[in-house]
């Protein structure tokens, strides 16, 4: 992790509980994520993680407990969070540029009319460089592909220099050359130490050599610590209450035994 900081953490969550139905999906739930530390969220389907962000988000009302962004409550809209939703690929006779999908990002509900200001041009170009988007910003986004229509998302949420990056499934659907790409643009962001980086992700062995902890949340309850603390047999027995076996092999994890372990890690046979 990066040097600590003396900043509010970009993220506090405390004592934070929710349910679906009946069902808790988690409860006294504290979690600080600093500046320039990458999360990954972790657990199988209906565990809540997506849940989880709508509730940084202040989409979702927590059943108890609180969060904060940057040492303010969070409420809806809040522009010090950046958020990547789950990828949908955009149609292909989609004609609009990536430069003007990315000043959506900066001017908001001004994109159209009146025309972009000079800073707002000098804005854009500045995001297109940071994420690596700037030789294809001239191009109609649908004829992008998968990674670097993402990378165009990215460069979104960054418009408002958010205090916390939120992520949910950037890496789905795209090849391992763009997995690797996307993997070091948030290494580069990480490497700032302006941004706390929360990514909710399937596989995260892609970025494994950039996670300083993970939140795995399974079976109602949760663990958070670094890779090597939480992802052992012995801690995800426990959580999912039936024996799980993780291997690792040629510096990737294998869970073998979770219920839904299509998630998080690759499935063992």
């Amino acid at each position: 992790m990066s040097a600590v900081s003396a900043d509010p953490p970009a993220l506090r969550i405390r004592g934070a509980a929710l349910s679906f139905g009946d069902r808790v999906l988690w409860s006294g739930l504290d979690l600080d994520i600093a500046p320039g530390e990458l999360v990954a969220v972790l657990g199988p389907n209906g565990s809540g993680k997506t849940s989880l962000l709508r509730a940084i988000l202040g989409i979702q009302p927590l059943d108890t407990g609180a969060i904060e962004v940057a040492g303010m409550p969070v409420h809806r809209g809040r522009s010090r969070v950046g958020y990547v939703p789950q990828q949908r690929a955009l149609p292909r006779d989609l004609a609009l540029r990536a430069r003007d999908l990315v000043r959506f990002g900066v001017s908001g509900t001004r994109f159209g009319l009146p025309l972009p200001s000079a800073r707002d041009r000098a804005q854009v170009d500045d995001l297109l460089a940071r994420v690596g988007a700037t030789r294809y910003g001239g191009m109609p986004v649908g004829r992008l592909s998968g990674g670097e229509q993402q990378r165009l998302r990215i460069a979104q949420a960054l418009a408002g220099d958010p205090r916390l990056l939120l992520l949910d499934e950037p890496l789905l659907s795209l090849d391992l050359q763009h997995q690797r790409g996307l993997a070091d643009l948030l290494a580069a962001e990480r490497a700032t130490g302006d941004t706390g980086i929360l990514v909710v992700t399937h596989d995260v062995n892609p970025l494994l050599g950039l996670v300083d902890r993970v939140l795995y949340l399974a079976g109602g309850g949760f663990r958070v610590g670094s890779p090597d603390e939480v992802l052992r047999s012995e801690v995800l027995t426990e959580l999912y209450g039936t024996p799980v076996d993780v291997f690792r092999s040629h510096g990737r994890l294998v869970v073998v035994g979770a219920p839904d372990a299509h998630h998080h890690v690759e499935e063992g046979a």
